[in-house]
């Protein structure tokens, strides 16, 4: 027998608890051994389901249990949860979890643990919820050089620009819709302000170039200041606005990573990415690109992937994963300059200075001409990031919104 724990009865942990006692036939034919939920941790009591008996309160319980194999941890946040986990995988219990945080800020500690106790630290739910993508790199595409990652990793903010574009409705409207649907928490901050993509983008770039990304090396972004004109612009121009996670190796090996919004060109896959879908494209030197593609978020398709990794780590009891990073520097993450194109949106009192600014810095170039707003909008020709800024920061402007762009 193969005794389990779950830490957390959430949204995600009540899913995990379903499909392990619901599915239970199912999940023991396919590992060929008995998976027995033994325990559930949560503070709050739950009454009257068909496994009420199995709550408790008190993480001991757990701790002290040689029984017990295999610790589910679908709690959320740093606090306890890095605690638990730590001695769990201390005491020689494999730990599987979909907490992105906890794995963005303490993998690569979590990870050196779970070797130095010959245990598996397994978190393929924390990046694409149901999408699989944690084990297809490191199975798949273990054989390539990954140079680069990107993607739409974050749905909330996905559906929200996706209402901006298609319906025409403003940022908090559609923020408003997205918390009445269930898309978006109450305080939706971690999402609308980047930080979920953040932690996404760390752990799938960790996992790509072996050493430790941390949250705070991302240059990140969010949607607020994201605009109806905005959108309006960027389709007169043949792009869509998405917001883009990034990790992208450098000739000399260091990482450039980002989290923000960006103008994707209509004919780039990822700009028809809609609604509360995400997509990982990732890149290798010998597959080129691949496209991970799916429902980002969800209670069963986020424990559907917990529990693939439960069922990993039952085959994997005797042995480890190939699973690894080492622990990351100041160094090894740079904002290296990069030729790229811009979206340059530009306002100024006295417009026709701002023109004049405009062709002296970028000579005869194309431009919407919105006199009645006093602006003028345009895209950057392709070059340096840094000599494009230079130019951009002389124009006769009183306001200046730049954007990245993805072709």
């Amino acid at each position: 027998m193969i005794n389990v724990a779950i830490m957390g009865h959430g949204t995600v942990g009540s899913g995990v608890a379903e499909l392990l006692i619901n599915n239970k036939n199912r999940i023991d034919n396919a590992v060929k051994e008995d998976v027995f939920v033994k325990y559930i941790l949560d503070l709050r009591k739950f009454e009257g389901l068909s496994y009420s008996d199995k709550f408790i309160d008190n993480f001991e319980l757990i701790a002290n249990d040689r029984d017990i194999k295999i610790v589910v941890e679908v709690m959320g946040g740093i606090n306890p949860a890095y605690d638990f986990v730590k001695r769990c995988l201390e005491g020689g219990k494999s730990v599987v979890t979909s907490n992105k945080e906890l794995v963005a800020s303490k993998g690569a500690e979590l990870i050196s643990i779970a070797e130095k106790n010959n245990v598996n630290f397994l978190f393929e739910a924390s990046v694409g919820g149901g999408i699989p993508i944690i084990r297809p790199m490191t199975q798949c595409l273990l054989a390539n050089k990954i140079t680069e990652i990107k993607g739409i990793l974050n749905g909330t903010t996905n559906y929200i620009l996706n209402k901006m574009i298609v319906d025409n409705m403003d940022f908090d409207a559609a923020l408003k819709l997205a918390q009445d649907n269930g898309f978006a928490e109450k305080n939706p901050a971690a999402d609308i302000e980047g930080h979920d993509a953040c932690r996404k983008i760390c752990i799938l770039a960790s996992l790509a170039f072996g050493k430790h990304i941390y949250p705070e090396q991302v240059k990140t972004e969010g949607i607020t200041d994201i605009t109806l004109e905005d959108i309006d612009y960027a389709d007169k121009l043949g792009f869509v606005i998405k917001l883009i996670g990034m990790a992208k190796k450098s000739n000399n090996d260091s990482i450039s990573a980002s989290v923000r919004p960006t103008l994707v060109k209509k004919s780039n896959l990822l700009s028809q990415v809609n609604g509360v879908f995400n997509a990982i494209s990732v890149t290798g030197d010998a597959v080129d690109e691949v496209v991970f593609y799916g429902k980002g978020a969800g209670k069963m398709a986020t424990a559907s992937a917990v529990v693939a990794d439960v069922m990993d780590c039952i085959g994997h009891l005797d042995s480890r994963k190939n699973i690894y990073w080492t622990d990351g520097s100041k160094s090894f993450v740079k904002e290296f300059d990069q030729k790229t194109v811009l979206y340059v949106r530009a306002s100024a009192l006295n417009y026709d200075s701002l023109v004049g600014s405009l062709k002296n810095a970028f000579g005869d170039i194309d431009f919407i001409d919105n006199k009645q707003a006093n602006e003028i909008v345009f895209l950057t020709c392709e070059d340096f990031e840094s000599e494009l800024n230079k130019k951009i920061s002389t124009l006769n402007a009183d306001s200046i919104k730049v954007l990245h762009t993805l072709n």
